[in-house]
């Protein structure tokens, strides 16, 4: 019998590829995002010591009532502006981008992008 890969295996499996190639550092950390049916999820994660260094999701008490009527891309836009900007004020300007085995489209596309233009290079 022919055994049939969900889409989301798939994607973990895209993503354990890419992960053996990606590194974050203190200086350089790794943008690593995550996208469920409903939220959007973004990390800087510094891999050589293990720690998260910031963290921005749309569960957050303040966003969560703001982002109520806004769908999945508009929502994955301001958790990228945000991401960029907790970064900047701790002086992270620059990051590794882990898309997380998630085709560069859509959410991930419109999360990159608006990082990229509230002044993160990657």
């Amino acid at each position: 019998m022919i055994k049939i890969i969900s889409r989301n295996e798939s994607r973990k499996i895209r993503h354990e590829r890419i992960r053996k190639l990606l590194k974050g550092t203190s200086a350089k950390p790794r943008l690593s995002i995550y996208i469920s049916l409903k939220q959007v999820y973004a990390q800087l994660i510094d891999d050589e010591n293990g720690n998260t260094l910031i963290s921005v999701a749309t569960t957050e008490k303040g966003l969560k009532e703001d982002l109520k009527d806004k769908n999945l891309t508009e929502k994955a836009k301001v958790v990228g502006k945000l991401i960029a900007e907790r970064a900047l004020e701790k002086g992270i300007n620059a990051v590794v981008f882990d898309r997380s085995g998630y085709k560069y489209h859509g959410r991930v596309k419109a999360l990159s992008e608006e990082a990229r233009k509230a002044g993160l290079q990657f």
